[in-house]
């Protein structure tokens, strides 16, 4: 590149930034920097060029920011100590304090904590036994590694002896972990004892190398930390091997290490198929946390989730950060790692910081929408950081800094860092970003630089690609090894600083020791080694002076952040007998996601005689001519899946290639090497003969809906093709998931233009042939098409599945209950209210109803968390966020807490609450359920319908109870009742026209709620239905839910810039107004014609129009003018169809609701509200209230603008664009704050 060339590129980048950050609307699109030479010729003269010359010229103070300066003092000798003597140094400061947390999946499974002094007393009696048993300073302990507190003991019980820690991952092959026990050459080996229960003990194969290639000298068999801090080891000859040392738990080991002592072993790929070990250092492991402290707020009170690879060096940050902060470690189980949940486990236990792959961060976030605010930090490591990663994370977790970490094994802690702020603090800074996050600067005393390659003693300047180094005084050590390989590899990799004469720093360094600078550790320390790690990798400064990455130089790849060397994949394969000549490279799919391919050219002789040998001489006669693609695929089929297999027990499961291809011959270029670029890669057609073989019946027989749709997933699902699919192939099975789900959705109404079908289909119909079943019913309603295939299974032409199943479920009735009081003295006699969804937004509202109003009751709240104190913790946060919370709930013993999961039998309640409760409880309020519209009837069941059974058993045991339980008028959202106009819905009503025809699994699981508990009410159950339309916010403070409807429909009609005429009403009513009548008639009946329980329907009087509620936004200074509803829709589509869009539709869950046809959608049917007014009347005689039960707090203009006000204070909507007929309201700063400490809001998933 000539100098001419590299300053228009410097120009282009430095003016980007420039007019982004200062002059946004002058230059918004910052030019893409990763396009190579091509594109730098084709911009030579852009605009910001010109731009960046006219900068220059008009401002001289601008300047291009200095590189690093390579010759500065990087303070080798600043040793702070050894992380396991820090850490015993806190355990003695405060030995209760929590340390490590193992969290449960299930109320079931207890929660397990263990303090700082039960850690540090295990370790020591861990370290003892190393000792007593001959342990040396640098002897190697292996760990046969599980997930959990175990794996912190052996960690710090190795280090106390004066050990080097390794790690053996149990889900490696067994020839996998043989090579990394010779790499490593340990001296002692643990055995957790979850992985042995979990994974097996390891293999005769990997024992039978350690007792025959290891001279072991103590093997702990089965390590385990029980719940009252005792340790055990495992039986040897006939007791436990650690049961010696249970004296000297109290006694730290005083073995002395120093900054250069080596305390890990870590593991990363080799060029010839064998394993590199990078040996540690103490300095690293200590050095830089001071500094992270200050710099990213990090302290004693923060909460580390425990989520990086057991066997990747990564996770020495997750353990060994807290310990040296004193904080806490909070350790998922296994089922949430990798699995949606992860954001609802992160929201629960209240990470505050988490160390993630990108790949782990897409994990967490993938398909979540719970919002987990208590993060602070999120630091990234270990692949390429995208903008569209952190914006999703930034959206769920507001709170949250993201530090892009650069580094690698060998650099240890020394690594750059490039910092994101929270969305709560800059909501706009991913704007001025490139679609993939700088490496940033180093961190303290670290300089990454950007080298010349073609002259080493030059830094390139701005826009300059170059070669990346790393230089620090925290390197590792260096690969583990004696022989000559190793040693020129730690040469070529380990790079004396060639910026500076060493002798400068020998000079300080005579001068500091003479002076008695240093501790007695100077005599395990070598010195300052001024040396600079090549990391391998491209990059280029930027304008602001961070670093941007651009590749690698060599064939080490880093894929879902795993680090592969594609030659350690060849070497394997090679040794393959049926395998001749191959190459592994990285190619990208059809997706443009990164996948490992494998060309292999096989022994075509040697393959063919097993053939013959093995598959009864089956080979294709026809095809041994044929060295076309097609044509080898066909015949090598069977050999491409032994490769693969193969492979498998030799390399980790993420460093099989996805696909193996025959070839005939490799392509070389002239001079005789592969030519990679010439590598072909398939297309699908091709790729379907990789496939599994289908009988042909399967085939012929699919229909032409099945055939169709085949293709659709072919074009969505990662690495498929349509002749991969059957009948029974299962969307999600085959790599789909809630996104790709949605983009299913948009394809079906493309290729299907008359179908009507709500995207829930895909979720409740995965297979092929149930989804093309829903698309041939929904294009033939009344069954006239001879070729749509049945729906799989037997509908009953009567009932639908969920009014069938509800049916059955009363046939488990008693023929009668007992019935409880219908009349209460509780002014006399205070009762007991068994509340669940205590924690949801109209749960809070009814607590605060039951403890603040005349009721006089004791509360027992329903709440999900690990333990009571959490849960009354949480339930205070919350309550305190909506201005609801009293002090004197807890101090007068009004309010208790226990935990369970509403999904779980007996609510998740232990046996013992379980039955207390029977003796107690005088009112159960059952408000707890799970709100999804997108989720089937059987999703749903357990949450919903079986936590109403089980509620209804806690009424009719023991004591009778009566049961008040919130149901909600989507169980009236179908034709049979919207179609009822003018006409009013009575309470007495018995909903037999919605047991066929609602469309929704939520609707429906209320629908069988309701008909048990009115079946139960027919038997002498007493109680209250609540059946309410839509809950809107406090109508005092504006508070509101923002996934609610309404308000997504506020904020999607402003991102489209138009709002549709609908003259349909709303049945809105605040949530004061629902609390009131909850509580109400849970203490005051409602009227019931021959039962004992009754229905009491709440509804807006006045009800507001939809054209009403969405006109607020124009009343209010929005600019959203009226449009057809057409018109709209219109708009919608586009805006979701637009892949430029950053922002998601806030519609986009309800997306077939809102344009399938809305009007007909929103009608709804007026309500006949007699018994709710009755029982509210006779409710508020008790309470004084004054003014009108039904029309006070009615929804109206004004109250519309206290809930757009707070949309705004919380930064769901922007602010009104204009000055409109009427001004936000002003809220409460006290409230505000108490929100955004809570950052309230939305809603769970399960209250």
């Amino acid at each position: 590149m000539s100098p001419r060339e590299n300053f228009h590129y410097r120009a282009e980048t430095s003016a980007a930034h420039y007019l982004n950050r200062s002059h946004p609307t002058a230059y918004t699109t910052e030019i893409a920097i990763a396009n190579g030479e091509k594109q730098r010729n084709q911009e030579k003269r852009s605009r910001p060029a010109r731009l960046y010359l006219a900068l220059l010229m008009m401002s001289p103070d601008i300047k291009e920011p200095p590189p690093p300066d390579p010759t500065t003092d990087l303070h080798w000798g600043d040793y702070r100590g050894a992380i396991h003597e820090i850490f015993a140094t806190n355990a003695k400061r405060f030995p209760n304090r929590e340390c490590v947390i193992e969290t449960s999946q299930s109320p079931r499974t207890a929660q397990r904590t263990f303090t700082y002094r039960q850690i540090n007393e295990s370790s020591n009696q861990l370290a003892h036994h190393f000792l007593a048993h001959g342990c040396k300073v640098g002897d190697v302990v292996m760990i046969y590694a599980y997930r959990g507190v175990d794996l912190v003991v052996a960690y710090i019980g190795a280090l106390k002896a004066g050990a080097v820690v390794s790690v053996l991952d149990p889900q490696y092959p067994p020839e996998r972990q043989k090579i990394l026990l010779d790499v490593a050459r340990p001296r002692f080996l643990v055995c957790i004892q979850r992985a042995n229960e979990e994974f097996g003990k390891p293999s005769d194969i990997v024992m039978d190398f350690v007792a025959s290639s290891l001279s072991i000298k103590s093997t702990v068999p089965a390590l385990e930390l029980s719940d009252n801090g005792e340790l055990k080891g495992g039986n040897v000859e006939g007791k436990d091997c650690l049961e010696p040392q249970v004296s000297g738990r109290e006694e730290f080991s005083n073995i002395f290490v120093g900054p250069d002592s080596v305390p890990t072993l870590s593991f990363t790929s080799g060029s010839e198929g064998r394993p590199k070990g990078v040996q540690g250092r103490h300095f690293s492991l200590t050095y830089y946390l001071p500094w992270m402290a200050e710099k990213f707020g990090l302290s004693e009170e923060d909460r580390f989730s425990l989520l990086s690879g057991i066997a990747h060096d990564p996770i020495q940050r997750d353990i060994f950060t807290p310990l040296f902060l004193g904080a806490k470690i909070v350790i998922p189980p296994a089922a949430v790692i990798a699995h949606e949940l992860l954001a609802e486990w992160m929201k629960e236990h209240g990470v505050t910081v988490t160390h993630l792959t990108p790949a782990m961060g897409q994990i967490l976030v993938g398909g979540a929408t719970t919002q987990f605010p208590s993060l602070r930090n999120a630091f990234f490591v270990g692949d390429l950081l995208t903008k569209k990663d952190c914006k999703k994370l930034r959206d769920l977790a507001p709170n949250a800094t993201v530090i892009n970490l650069y580094g690698s094994t060998e650099t240890q802690r020394a690594v750059s860092f490039f910092e994101v702020p929270s969305k709560a603090h800059d909501p706009a800074f991913l704007d001025h970003l490139p679609d993939v996050i700088p490496v940033g600067q180093g961190m303290l005393h670290v300089q990454l630089l950007v080298v010349d390659r073609e002259d080493r003693t030059r830094l390139c300047g701005v826009g300059e690609q170059g070669e990346l180094f790393l230089r620090a005084g925290g390197l590792a050590e260096g690969y583990l090894g004696d022989d000559d390989k190793t040693a020129e590899l730690n040469r070529s990799k380990f790079l004396p600083n060639w910026f500076v004469d060493p002798i400068k720093w020998i000079q300080q360094y005579d001068h500091q020791v003479a002076s008695g600078a240093y501790g007695p550790w100077i005599k395990l320390y070598k010195g300052p080694r001024d040396r600079i790690y090549r990391t391998g990798d491209l990059g280029r400064r930027r304008a602001d002076g961070s670093v941007e990455c651009i590749g690698r130089i060599d064939s080490q790849v880093k894929i879902r952040g795993f680090r592969i060397e594609l030659g350690e994949i060849d070497v394997y394969l090679s040794q393959y007998q049926f395998v001749r000549e191959n190459i592994t490279v990285v190619r990208r799919d059809k997706d443009e996601e990164q996948t490992l391919v494998t060309y292999f050219v096989p022994e075509a002789k040697r393959w063919f005689q097993y053939l013959q040998q093995e598959e009864d001489g089956k080979v294709f006669e026809q095809d041994l001519l044929d060295e076309s693609m097609t044509g080898m695929l066909r015949r090598f089929k069977s050999l491409s899946e032994g490769c693969k297999k193969f492979l498998a027990t030799k390399v980790p499961k993420y460093a099989v290639p996805s696909i193996c291809i025959p070839l005939a011959r490799m392509p070389l270029n002239p001079n005789g090497k592969i030519d990679k670029p010439l590598l072909p890669f398939p297309d699908p057609a091709d790729l379907a003969l990789l496939a599994k073989r289908r009988a042909s019946s399967i085939t012929a027989n699919m229909t032409d809906t099945q055939t169709r749709l085949a293709t659709i997933w072919a074009s969505i699902l990662p690495n498929r093709s349509t002749r991969m699919f059957v009948p029974d192939s299962n969307f999600f099975d085959e790599g789909g998931h809630s996104i790709l789900a949605q983009q299913l959705f948009f394809r079906l109404r493309k290729e299907w233009k008359d179908i009507d079908m709500p995207v829930s289909v895909i979720f409740q119909s995965q297979t092929l042939e149930a989804l093309a079943a829903e698309i041939d019913r929904a294009q033939d309603p009344i069954g006239l098409r001879l070729d749509a295939m049945p729906l799989p299974g037997d509908r009953n032409v009567e009932d639908e599945a969920y009014a069938a199943d509800a049916r059955e479920l009363v046939r488990q009735f008693p023929e009668s209950f007992q019935r409880a009081a219908t009349d209460w003295d509780h002014a006399n006699t205070p009762p007991t209210v068994f509340l669940t969804g205590a924690t949801g937004f109209l749960g809070s509202y009814i607590l605060h109803e039951l403890l603040e109003g005349p009721t006089k009751a004791h509360v027992i709240a329903h709440v999900r968390a690990k333990d009571a104190a959490v849960g009354l913790a949480r339930l205070e946060t919350i309550t305190k966020a909506y201005g609801l919370w009293s002090p004197t709930w807890t101090s007068t013993s009004r309010l208790e807490v226990v935990v369970g999961d509403i999904s779980k039998p007996h609510l998740g309640l232990s046996q013992n609450i379980w039955d207390r409760l029977f003796d107690e409880v005088d009112i159960v309020i059952h408000n707890g359920a799970q709100v999804n519209w997108m989720l089937p009837y059987s999703s749903l069941r357990a949450a919903n319908v079986l936590s109403t059974l089980a509620c209804i058993r806690l009424c009719a045991t023991r004591k009778p109870k009566r049961l008040a339980f919130i149901s909600s008028t989507s169980t009236l959202d179908n034709e049979h009742y919207s179609s009822k106009v003018g006409t009013a819905v009575l309470e007495t009503d018995d909903l037999e026209g919605s047991r066929k025809g609602l469309s929704t699994g939520y609707g429906q699981s209320k629908w069988a709620s309701e008909f048990v508990v009115r079946e139960a009410g027919r038997r002498g159950l007493v109680g209250a239905v609540v059946r309410s339309g839509y809950i809107t916010g406090d109508p005092g403070s504006g508070i509101s839910v923002t996934d609610d409807f309404l308000v997504r429909l506020w904020k999607g009609c402003l991102q489209v810039g138009g709002r549709p005429n609908i003259a349909n009403t709303v049945n809105a009513v605040p949530v004061t107004q629902v609390s009131r009548i909850v509580v109400a008639a849970a203490f005051h009946l409602p009227a019931a014609i021959g039962q004992s329980l009754g229905v009491a329907q709440v509804t807006s009087h006045p009800r507001l129009t939809l054209n009403e509620w969405i006109g607020a936004l124009e009343m209010y200074g929005y600019l959203v003018p009226m449009v057809s509803y057409q018109e709209w829709c219109m708009r919608v589509k586009e805006y979701v169809s637009d892949a430029a869009k950053e922002d998601e539709h806030a519609l986009l869950p309800l997306f077939h609701f809102v344009v399938g046809d809305l009007p007909a959608n929103t009608i709804a049917p007026e309500l006949d509200d007699a018994n709710a007014a009755a029982t509210l009347m006779r409710y508020d005689k008790e309470t004084g209230y004054q003014g009108g039960p039904l029309a006070a707090n009615a929804v109206s203009m004004q109250t519309l603008g206290m809930y757009l006000a707070y949309l705004v204070a919380v930064g769901f909507l922007p602010a009104p664009t204009k000055k409109g007929e009427c001004e936000l309201p002003r809220l409460d700063e006290a409230r505000l704050q108490a929100l955004a400490a809570g950052r309230l809001g939305g809603r769970s998933a399960k209250t």
